[in-house]
């Protein structure tokens, strides 16, 4: 797909996957060390390798072309698989360019640990940076740029600041498999809800119902969901659906809108009504959902939410149905993401940049990202200022 890289961090060879996505190992880096490693029911290839760097004060990073003005999703996964033989669960920051994303915590040798962002280029390459590790070292097995479209994720803050996914959840999923490519073209994964993963869904009310349908579903709006993960929801049988979510990165602000499709054949004095319940929220909580109508039609996508909204670690809300009503609430899906504050990094980043650019590599280091953050170049020497300057360079 146009704008799709996928990197195998540690791999040796590009392979086509049995999704149909073309990776690309990252043997031309020049730091760190691979090995191979191997995890009880994991055999994708781009999982059998890691890159891993030493557990200095240095940063390392990985550079991307990327079109200005457009956004992307970044995806980085790490499968630590005891690479260095310690049993010692790696922990470290992870950046983009100059803005800390998130740290990374390994809390189980054979688990994959996935985040995701989106964001909005605004220079012509961006760098994702492991740095700081607290223990063992930094390692990464695969990093992921997928090209938005248009006004995906478009947001009156992207300037300011990036979207760190915290939940993606297809609800009423008939199996454990997660929808991506090529079922959703943008290749975002759409987690099942029948998981319950630590940090997503930990709580389902009783009387939940699951439907499905094959009818092609409208989804030519707003985020674009893919059909296949709208032709699947959760109904309501005793009026309402109860849910308690751990939402990694809160407490916060947030991007969070769900996803509906009435996909139920109702009678004709059948209707269904319902509102969400928000404890602290009073706002959204009065906000009444008619699926078919304010979707203009059956089958066709309905997407209310917030493009800022303040949320809990542990959230906690429902969808009852309204007394006027005969069926019970229904849920496709939902998105919730944390606004990160974009650093735009040091006052001679710029300067460094272009400074470097004329230089082939064997002259200068190039070792990507911001020059002083989040750690300096291993050849010059920051100032400690909020928004630091070069004071020398060795």
């Amino acid at each position: 797909m146009p704008g799709f890289v996928s990197v195998d961090c540690g791999g040796n060879e590009s392979y086509t996957d049995e999704l149909g996505l073309e990776w690309t190992p990252d043997s031309q880096f020049v730091y760190g060390e691979t090995v191979r490693i191997s995890a009880p029911n994991e055999n994708r290839k781009q999982y059998m390798t890691v890159r891993y760097f030493p557990a200095d004060n240095r940063k390392y990073c990985y550079t991307f072309n990327v079109t200005v003005r457009t956004r992307y999703l970044v995806r980085t996964s790490f499968l630590y698989g005891n690479f260095d033989e310690s049993n010692v669960y790696p922990k470290f920051d992870i950046s983009i360019g100059a803005s800390h994303w998130t740290t990374i915590v390994i809390y189980d040798a054979n688990t994959i640990v996935t985040h995701e962002a989106v964001i909005l280029a605004t220079a012509p390459a961006i760098s994702i940076c492991v740095s700081n590790a607290t223990t063992g070292e930094p390692f990464i097995s695969t990093i992921e740029l997928r090209q938005f479209n248009g006004s995906l994720y478009h947001t009156d803050f992207e300037t300011q600041f990036f979207l760190s996914l915290s939940a993606r959840i297809n609800f009423g999923a008939e199996t454990n498999e997660s929808v991506r490519y090529p079922d959703d073209p943008y290749d975002r994964i759409w987690e099942s809800d029948s998981l319950k993963r630590v940090n997503y869904l930990v709580d389902v009310a009783t009387g939940t119902q699951r439907i499905s349908t094959t009818v092609p579903i409208d989804v030519n709006s707003d985020e674009r969901p893919p059909s296949k993960v709208m032709q699947t929801a959760v109904v309501g049988q005793n009026g309402g659906l109860n849910y308690r979510l751990n939402l990694n990165g809160f407490p916060g602000n947030g991007w969070a809108f769900c996803y509906f499709a009435e996909i139920e054949d109702l009678k004709p004095d059948e209707i269904r009504k319902f509102r969400l319940v928000l404890p602290g929220n009073k706002e959204l909580t009065h906000l009444i959902v008619n699926v078919k109508e304010n979707a203009q039609r059956k089958y066709r996508l309905y997407e209310p939410g917030s493009y800022n909204i303040s949320l809990p670690f542990v959230l906690s809300f429902a969808f009852k149905k309204t007394n006027d009503s005969s069926k019970g609430p229904i849920l496709n899906a939902f998105e919730i993401y944390k606004y990160m504050e974009i650093n735009y990094g040091s006052l001679d980043a710029l300067t460094m940049e272009s400074f470097v650019s004329h230089y082939p590599k064997e002259v200068w280091a190039q070792e990507g990202g911001d020059p002083c953050l989040p750690a300096p170049w291993s050849w010059v020497q920051c100032n400690s200022d909020p928004q630091p300057q070069i004071v020398s360079m060795y």
